[in-house]
């Protein structure tokens, strides 16, 4: 039998296999993250859901093994890339290259900032 088609759908689905990360970088805070894909194909490195919990943080980090994009489907926060504060809503994308730092704050109290993450070899 075939899956249902709106688990395969919903990337944020808690019945399938993600890690839980808490304090991400120093920051506050769950972040869930799926993979999407179990073995992408080169350039890509990794293909990632991710939910940051209401009013969590992930902490200043920098971009060291890959470069990545940022693409944010839902919620508001803030991004500080290289320190510069950068208003994150559903599609604003960020490039973030090898050496920039980037921070994530959610802005809500109570509702997750979901966003996908492309990294790249």
């Amino acid at each position: 039998m075939n899956p249902n088609p709106s688990e395969q759908v919903n990337p944020w689905n808690r019945a399938r296999p993600h890690d839980r990360r808490e304090r991400l970088f120093g920051g506050s805070g769950v972040v869930l993250v799926w993979s999407l894909c179990d073995q992408p194909r080169p350039p890509f490195g990794a293909i990632l859901a991710c939910e940051l919990e209401g009013a969590g943080s992930v902490g200043a980090h920098v971009q060291q093994e890959y470069p990545e994009v940022v693409i944010v489907l839902e919620g508001e926060g803030v991004a500080r890339v290289g320190g510069a504060a950068m208003i994150m809503q559903p599609g604003v994308v960020l490039e973030l290259p090898l050496g920039q730092t980037l921070a994530l704050e959610n802005a809500s109290p109570d509702r997750p900032l979901r966003y996908l993450i492309i990294k790249a070899k």
